[in-house]
């Protein structure tokens, strides 16, 4: 619970901190802006709140590995950034001419998600996308999320300070992946690397096999 809100925090921070020119310079989500990032993080804040207002008694089905699933890497004639909801996502972002407005909306919703965060118990369950989650597990789900797209929004910007170093989450993973990524690599390397945001030099595609094949992850 405290990791989620040190990490939402640090996320949020970074933004607020950048320039108005940084939001149209390329993030490291393929085909978006860092305006369309910082976009599709208002949408995750509401998510958050909807979320933990979905209490449910249902038994759990998913906690915070199998939380997320794996999908291939896409066709490669498939553009960055096209299936709906990117597209969706690119559009609202655009809507935003003053980026202040957008900083301001991320502030007040992703505060809002926040507190909701810190005053929900850790053992309640809830609903989302068809599937319960006790909302630690949900929440813990989350820290991934957030540590992602904070190295995302600092992936052309490296003035941009970086995620919390314990939220750099290895284990959640090699968790969905089921294997071990290789020591030789730091966490942050591990991330980038096993979600396609970086490309594996010839050594480390060597270092990672036979992982190399089953790579990239994406959620």
């Amino acid at each position: 619970m405290d990791l989620f809100s040190r990490s939402w925090e640090a996320l949020r921070t970074a933004v607020a901190a950048l320039p108005e020119e940084d939001f149209a310079r390329p993030s490291g989500c393929a085909g978006w802006l860092v305006r369309d990032l910082v976009c599709h993080l208002v949408v995750d804040a509401q998510d958050v709140l909807i979320t933990l207002a979905t209490p449910t008694t249902a038994p759990p089905t998913r906690d915070a590995v199998t939380y997320w699933t794996i999908d291939g890497p896409p066709p490669p004639d498939a553009p960055p950034g096209e299936d709906p909801l990117s597209a969706l996502t690119v559009r609202l972002a655009a809507a935003y001419q003053d980026m202040g407005l957008l900083t301001f909306h991320l502030d007040d919703v992703g505060s809002a998600a926040g507190r909701a965060a810190r005053l929900a118990e850790p053992a309640l369950r809830v609903s989302t996308q068809g599937e319960v989650l006790t909302v630690g597990e949900y929440l813990s789900a989350y820290v991934y999320e957030w540590t992602l797209h904070h190295l995302d929004l600092r992936a052309h910007l490296p003035g941009v300070p970086g995620p919390p170093a314990e939220g750099l989450a290895r284990a959640l993973l090699e968790g969905v992946l089921g294997a071990a990524l290789p020591g030789t690599l730091s966490d942050e390397e591990a991330l980038l690397l096993g979600t396609g945001r970086r490309a594996p030099t010839a050594a480390q595609r060597s270092t990672l096999a036979p992982l190399a094949d089953r790579l990239p992850f994406r959620a």
